[in-house]
This record gives structure tokens, sequence and C-alpha cells, in this order.
């Protein structure tokens, strides 16, 4: 049976890179100010979205899909006798891979979807995916596809920089960080994702922070991790400069870099950088 591969928007992978690869995207939903509520994939003015955001009093609130959105994608692809596996946002961030599980236990043939909670997001997420499209594509079934998502999650590492913990802390999203709060305001936080916001270390420039995040490509390609990315929000020029850098680092092309989009970035703030990666054998 073949297996599709069903992601969410904040995977945030290149659009070329997802028809290529034929994952299937699913909408989280962005809330202003309780009055109007957008699909992400609808908001394509990233540099509109995040100068109101630095402008507003009121952040945007966040909404997972709903069960009924999960239905509308797993029917017809179960209804052609397929297997899905469904790989999603941490659940420490989003209930979004509980809607996926509830939607796949309403479906006739449900028990040919299989939900995996990344425990990650963003380029990590898009790394997970990534492992799971290649190997339903070298015809895999949806165990041993799950089965090359664990593997890799097991060696995943993404970091990433933020300018500043204040939106975290406004969106209530800002996890074991928290205690950070009130140290900060002269200083570069830079995180994880492991199941929650999760705090590496503190660095007092933007230069130094930059300097880490290159030591760390560094360390990941002494370990063999060089199927690497790198994710930026609203800081195009300082993400081709990390590019570059990482480019030397790791010796190869990186899997994709892409902009984090408003569902993720409502809770960041501009200015995030990200680099992260795993090992190159689950693309060859």
């Amino acid at each position: 049976m073949p297996v599709t591969v069903v992601t969410d928007t904040t995977s945030y992978l290149p659009r070329e890179l997802v028809e290529r690869e034929g994952i299937v995207v699913v909408d989280l939903y962005i809330v202003f100010e309780g009055k109007r509520t957008e699909r992400e994939s609808s908001i394509t003015d990233f540099h509109a979205f995040f100068e109101e955001l630095r402008s507003t009093d009121a952040l945007p609130t966040t909404s997972q899909p709903s069960v009924g959105d999960f239905v509308a994608v797993y029917e017809p692809l179960l209804a052609d006798g397929g297997e899905v596996v469904s790989v999603h946002i941490s659940a420490g961030l989003s209930g979004t891979a509980d809607s996926a599980r509830q939607a796949a236990q309403a479906l006739e043939g449900g028990e040919r979807v299989r939900v995996i909670d990344s425990t990650t997001a963003a380029g990590g997420l898009g790394i997970l995916v990534l492992v799971a499209a290649h190997a339903a594509k070298r015809g895999e079934d949806a165990e041993a596809v799950e089965g090359k998502v664990a593997e890799a999650r097991a060696e995943l590492k993404m970091w990433f920089a933020v300018d500043t913990l204040e939106f975290l802390k406004r969106g209530g999203r800002i996890g074991a960080a928290s205690a950070w709060i009130g140290s900060t305001l002269k200083v570069k936080p830079i995180l994880t994702v492991e199941s929650e916001m999760t705090p590496v270390e503190r660095v007092r420039t933007s230069k130094r922070m930059f300097e880490r995040l290159v030591d760390y490509a560094r360390q990941r390609h002494d370990s063999g991790m060089d199927a690497w990315v790198v994710q930026h929000i609203a800081a195009p020029d300082q993400a081709a400069a990390l590019q570059g850098r990482c480019h030397e680092v790791f010796g190869c092309d990186p899997l994709f870099v892409s902009e984090i989009g408003p569902v993720l970035g409502a809770h960041t703030g501009p200015g995030l950088l990200g680099v992260g990666s795993v090992s190159r054998h689950f693309f060859d």
C-alpha cells in the first residue's frame, strides 16, 4: 500500500520541496484579536505580518487544525487503500497531533493512519517530515516509515536564537526558559525544542549569538550529522550569512532554508535564526 506523508504548516518546508516529495500539509490558524481567523498558508506577506506584530499591543493567538480538517485530508487517502504517516508539531506546543488522532479514530480504516508527535517544531519538524517522505518513496510501509522518523528524532538537534523572550512570555509558550525572564534584557537567548521551549544558553551580543550557531554547526558536523537546515524569521540577510558559513562547515548543500511563518512567529517574534541537522544516511 502506498504511504502518504502528512504534516502541518509549522514545518515551514519550501513549497517546491513539499510538491516534489508529495507531502500533504494541513493548516494551523492565526486569530487576530478574536475577530478574524486565517489559515496560516493564506498569509503570504510575512513582512507585513511581522510589522503588525511589532506594533500591536494585542498579539494574535494561534489555533490547531480541527478534527474535520484532518478528516478531509485522511478520508480520500484511506479510500484509495493507502497508509498515512502524519508527523506534527510537538504536543507540548500545540494540540495538532491530538486533533489528528481524533480524526483517525473517527474514520473507517483509521488504523492505517500513524500519528507522530515530533516533540519538536519548525526546522526540526521539517527534517523529520523529509525523512518520512524519503522512506515512503523507497517503498517502505507505514510501520517502517514511522521507525525511520523515530530513529531520526533520537539524533535530531535544532538550536535557535531569538532577539528577546518577550514574545514567548506574552504568548505563554516560554516553557522551561521562564527562569530566564527578568535577566534577558541585554542578552540573546539560545533555545531548542524538546517537547517544549528549552533553554540552551545566553550570549550578550548578536555577533556572539551568530558565532555560537556556527559553533553548533561544527559540533553537528563533527558528530556526523551533515543533513542540515537553516531557518529564520524576518532575518533574510543573517540567514543567508549563516547558510554560507554552514555550507563551509558541512561541505554540502542544506536540505532546505526557509522562513518561519506567522503561527510560530507570533510566539517568538521576528529576528530568529536557527540551525539543526541529522545524519545524511536517511537521505541516501
